[in-house]
Formats: structure tokens, C-alpha cells, sequence
């Protein structure tokens, strides 16, 4: 529980959301480059005649997407819990906490849609 009584308790702490969120949006991005790069190698091993697919780069890629949307579901979890040990005091009047759990959340949605979408 904080002491501090001192809204910058609760603007550090969506801060640290938000760096999570873009740490797990990296990770999905990075996941998209590498399943799409391994589309691009396959469909030019194709091309030169050789049919083996290689199904590495999907599942890397999938591997990493899923990973940023797991990453950002943790961190709102945890987010929410330093939330429940703010006092009254360290929360602005009128300040919307839900503002940054709600963009972090829909952010492991689109990331499950992404993932849904290179599946099909």
C-alpha cells in the first residue's frame, strides 16, 4: 500500500502500463514481420521448385504474437492490483483510471485477432 498521498503514485504506475503495451505490441509486430517473411520464403521456394513449406516462421511468428497479447493481459492484471492499494488522495478527482487498462486490453484483442486472421 502507498503512503505517498501524491497522484504521481498512479501516473508512474500507467506509465509502466503503457511501456508494457509497447513492449507487447513489439512483440506482435515482430511476430507479424516473421510469419509474413516466412509466407514470402515459401512462396519463392515454390517458385524455383522446391514445394518443401516450412512451417518454422509461422509458428515463431504465432509464438510471438501470442506472446504480446498474453504480456498485455498480464500487465493489466497487475496494473489493476497496484490500482486496489492507491488511497483516495493519490487518485485526481474525476480521473478516468480505466483509460490505460481499457487501451491495453484491447490492444491483447487485436493481437488475438491478428493471430485469428493469420490462422485462416
Amino acid at each position: 500500500m502507498s503512503s505517498l498521498e501524491d497522484p504521481r503514485v498512479l501516473f508512474a504506475a500507467e506509465r509502466t502500463l503503457l511501456a508494457w503495451q509497447r513492449t507487447s505490441l513489439t512483440l506482435m509486430g515482430f511476430g507479424f514481420l516473421i510469419e509474413r517473411s516466412g509466407l514470402l520464403l515459401r512462396y519463392l521456394q515454390t517458385q524455383a521448385g522446391d514445394p518443401s513449406p516450412s512451417l518454422a516462421a509461422h509458428v515463431l511468428g504465432m509464438t510471438f504474437i501470442l506472446a504480446g497479447t498474453v504480456l498485455a493481459v498480464l500487465a493489466t492484471v497487475q496494473h489493476l492490483r497496484v490500482l486496489d492499494t492507491l488511497r483516495p488522495p493519490e487518485i485526481p478527482p474525476r480521473y478516468w483510471r480505466a483509460l490505460a487498462p481499457v487501451t491495453t486490453v484491447s490492444t491483447a484483442l487485436l493481437g488475438l485477432g491478428l493471430a485469428a486472421f493469420l490462422l485462416l
